[in-house]
């Protein structure tokens, strides 16, 4: 094989997941070759919702800026009953844990426009439109480059590119999920609904938040997406259309609790149906995420269905999990086994959210089995106990399960601090008001309430950690009071900003860091500095 046809990473795909994962990669150093076989954005939307930890994730690609002109906060979301009367409220606040509010509307062709042109900035970055990828393979053991078998628009004859890792991004109908030989978990829902993207200028009855209608006969969702975009989903069968005259008089009445429509022909211009399209929901997971050197990301490896806004958000979140874990494996020699903590941390992540949003499904329709009726009334029943909903309305990324990267210790406050993101307030450093990222940069950090010890300092030389006293950050006391109430003096955050490891209050050192360190310690160290090979603290 040529020079030219290696790269250290293939994306295949370039949605919002592809697309971040390329500029990830590349905030890290890595160069990637994204193929898609569409040259332009889809022009139509899909995804409509994001959550504060994803905007901390475009926060980490460049583009937070860009897409706060675009997006809109939203307040929450409402269960409402047949007649429209509220029986829970999950309420989202403007000011998050992650430094943004904690769901925001958009629209996402404006948001995949944003990605590219941060990707067409990245020169470590390629996007290949028109092609389509025809195989993906590798051999055994996955020690040899992986093969990309492509075809150009209006070729017949196969080109190929040779990679170091391979990242599927391409769908539910992925083809690199059959190369790594990945079947579906069926986790059990399933309905066809019909999706309509409406601008108007007439008043429309809206909270600013999302409305789900948890009625079996006549199920809906409702949001407002923009300043005269809005959009509702139904469950209606595949055949039942809302365009023509009897489909628009069906679609007046759909609509009615929220904007009054003329019948007919009459308004037609001040409510414009900009599409239409029908889906089949579903609650999917794939049984293994990677093969050798070949991942699956996003709707490859998930799908749920969209009734708490968490598709995307669990597809850019696979993307910050994998990204600095496959580039310190390329660049600085990590031990190959970090990369199988990517599926051991995000699956059971997904999991949950998915069922998370089939719970909503069932308390908006209760299914269609025996025990629809049954199911509605105790999912409705616990929806109206207060402490569920507020734990929903927090719980949409809970911590992280113990494993070589989440090193949960005894003596800290329930299971400490480890597994779940550090908090970004704003922060003043050197008279410039900022976010917290933008001063702890792209690799790990240590966090200290207390002067670091030479033990932690070791540890932040070994893995290149920036090392920041809180008392130096000029925040309202988010961090401080974060730290105390983790009973923690320090912390070490990961790249993509988890807890990873915790110093217990008095304690002055790490307790045993072999097992992260081992999988982090790079080719390139001399021994000494191999934090595997860290002096231990004699502190008690």
């Amino acid at each position: 094989m040529s020079a030219a046809s290696r790269r250290p990473v293939v994306v295949i795909g370039a949605g919002p997941v592809g697309v971040t994962a390329a500029l990830l990669l590349a905030r890290h150093g890595v160069p990637s070759l994204v193929l898609e076989r569409h040259r332009d954005v889809y022009p139509l939307p899909r995804a409509v919702v994001v959550d504060d930890e994803v905007r901390r994730i475009l926060q980490s690609v460049g583009v937070h800026e860009e897409f706060a002109a675009l997006a809109r906060p939203a307040r929450g979301l409402r269960l409402l009953d047949a007649r429209h009367r509220v029986i829970a409220e999950f309420a989202r606040s403007p000011h998050g844990h992650h430094g943004f509010p904690q769901t925001s509307m958009f629209d996402q062709p404006d948001l995949e426009r944003l990605l590219r042109a941060a990707l067409a900035r990245r020169p470590e970055c390629e996007l290949r439109g028109g092609v389509e990828v025809v195989s993906v393979t590798q051999d055994r053991d996955g020690t040899a480059p992986v093969r990309v078998t492509f075809r150009r628009d209006g070729s017949e004859e196969d080109e190929h590119v040779w990679a170091d890792a391979v990242l599927g991004c391409d769908g539910a109908g992925s083809l690199t999920r059959d190369a790594v030989g990945a079947v579906w978990e069926d986790l059990h829902f399933e309905e066809s609904w019909r999706v309509v993207d409406v601008r108007t200028s007439r008043p429309v009855r809206t909270w600013e938040g999302v409305d789900q209608i948890c009625c079996p006969s006549r199920p809906a969702t409702f949001m407002r997406l923009g300043e005269d975009r809005y959009r509702w989903e139904f469950r209606l069968p595949a055949d039942v259309r809302l365009d023509g005259p009897d489909g628009r008089e069906r679609l007046r009445e759909l609509v009615a609790p929220w904007v009054d429509v003329p019948s007919g022909t009459a308004g037609a211009d001040d409510f414009e149906v900009i599409r239409q399209a029908h889906y089949t929901f579903r609650a999917r997971l794939a049984d293994r995420w990677r093969q050798g050197r070949v991942f699956l990301l996003g709707d490859a490896a998930h799908l749920t269905p969209p009734f708490i806004g968490q598709g995307l958000c669990a597809g850019l979140r696979d993307a910050r999990n994998l990204a600095w874990k496959l580039a310190r494996v390329l660049r600085q020699g990590a031990d190959e086994g970090l990369l199988d903590t990517y599926e051991r941390e995000r699956k059971p992540h997904a999991r949950y959210v998915i069922r998370l949003a089939v719970a909503i499904g069932w308390a908006m329709t209760g299914g269609q089995d025996r025990g629809a009726a049954l199911r509605r009334a105790v999912v409705g029943a616990a929806c109206r106990i207060p402490r569920v909903t507020a734990a929903v309305s927090r719980d949409l990324s809970p911590a992280l399960t113990a494993g070589p990267l989440v090193r949960r210790r005894p003596g800290l406050l329930g299971r400490g601090p480890a597994g779940t993101f550090c908090p970004q307030p704003s922060v003043v450093v050197d008279g410039r008001r900022t976010r917290l990222d933008e001063v702890l940069g792209d690799s790990f950090a240590l966090l200290t309430a207390v002067p670091p010890t030479p033990h932690m300092t070791a540890v932040a030389t070994a893995l290149d950690a920036a090392t920041i006293h809180v008392d130096d950050l000029e925040d309202d006391g988010t961090l401080a009071d974060w730290l105390a109430r983790g009973r923690a003096d320090a912390v070490l955050l990961r790249p993509d900003r988890v807890v990873m490891d915790a110093v217990p209050v008095g304690a002055g050192h790490f307790p045993d860091p072999t097992a992260w360190a081992s999988l982090l310690h790079t080719a390139r160290r001399t021994a000494d500095a191999r934090p595997d090979l860290l002096p231990r603290s004699t502190t008690p």
